[in-house]
């Protein structure tokens, strides 16, 4: 299969003779294999649903971590590589604490994407600070509300980001978008939302979908909410059967 590649994908600053960088590709691949995540923009908020693959009856649910809150006004959903988004999501809480202390105003949910797209870019660097010698093997789902509203932006470990309405990533991600793309309209309120964001999780997850092998959060006006006990189980119960 890479027997064409001749070595050009050992480094991940050197182009093939096509115009490909195989290391990155290659990242992108690994995002594929990962849970599906989706997020879905209204004009009142952003709906974040991640699932959570619980492999061992002995494991606590509750530790599988696919929603991080960045800051009081985005959070990030994420496909891959968990430790790679560890980092990632690290660097972007810096970053919004740093415009914040210096501005004194949130930070935009478009200039935190590029600053984190930035670090997505630079693998492969020399110089003293400690770089990643390959691409980060996640994508991420930043959401947020800001005084432009609220936005979503698709990251990937070529360092692009993308705004969008509804994005999947991950596993099932071909068939959340194609069920996406036919169901999402511009006037969806925040908790129809919810139900499309959770519906459609479902209908691309292997396991039975409960309360305990998804993860839910919204940003809007008011914040950040990571959605889960009974108010996670009460929205788990209306997604038809």
């Amino acid at each position: 299969m890479y027997a064409s590649n001749s070595g050009y994908d050992r480094g991940v600053n050197t182009f093939s003779p096509e115009g490909r960088l195989f290391q990155v590709e290659y990242a992108i691949k690994a995002i594929q294999l990962g849970s599906t995540a989706i997020a879905v923009k209204t004009s009142e908020g952003v709906v974040m649903a991640v699932e959570k693959r619980v492999t061992s009856t002995l494991m606590e649910a509750s530790s599988v971590e696919k929603v991080m809150e960045v800051d009081t006004h985005i959070g990030a959903a994420m496909s891959g590589l968990i430790a790679d988004a560890r980092t990632l999501v690290d660097h972007a809480r810096i970053e919004a604490q740093n415009h914040r202390f210096t501005y004194n105003e949130p930070i935009r949910t478009e200039a935190l994407a590029q600053a984190t797209c930035d670090l997505m870019l630079s693998f492969g660097e020399s110089g003293d600070e400690k770089k990643m010698s390959r691409p980060f093997g996640v994508a991420l789902l930043l959401c947020g509300v800001d005084d432009t509203g609220p936005k979503v932006f698709f990251c990937d470990p070529s360092g692009t980001y993308v705004e969008y309405k509804a994005k999947a990533i991950g596993s099932g991600s071909e068939g959340a978008q194609t069920a996406l793309t036919e169901e999402y309209s511009d006037s969806l309120t925040l908790a129809e939302a919810e139900l499309l964001a959770v519906k459609t999780l479902k209908s691309v997850m292997e396991e039975k979908l409960n309360d305990n092998n998804i993860e839910v959060a919204r940003v809007t006006a008011d914040g950040y909410h990571n959605i889960k006990d009974e108010e996670l189980k009460d929205l788990v119960d209306r997604i038809p059967i």
